[in-house]
């Protein structure tokens, strides 16, 4: 069964270094949601305390891979929606032209 669980932790950390990637590159949150992200961190320290509780495996470096990934993208989130705010004042205090 840890196959399965593997496999599912791999499927979805693959998603992960793309999504930081455009967030870093992009400098916007748009098509990001700070709420859906923090909901998968917590999921993932859900599988990592399930883990430590019930013996730790090979399988929960997974978990915690994906929690760094996420907690990352949640970084980068916070991050650019200060470059989003800073640009947003910027533009309202210039003079329009």
């Amino acid at each position: 069964m840890q196959f399965f669980e593997m496999g599912m932790l791999v499927c979805f950390g693959a998603s992960w270094p793309v999504s930081i990637w455009k967030s870093w590159v992009s400098k916007s949150t748009g098509g990001k949601s700070l709420f859906f992200l923090i909901l998968v961190f917590v999921g993932y320290l859900c599988g990592i305390t399930f883990k430590i509780l019930s013996g730790f495996d090979f399988v929960s470096y997974l978990y915690i891979l994906n929690a760094i990934l996420v907690l990352t993208d949640i970084l980068l989130y916070r991050r650019n929606r200060t470059y989003e705010k800073r640009m947003a004042e910027k533009s309202a205090s210039s003079p329009a032209g």
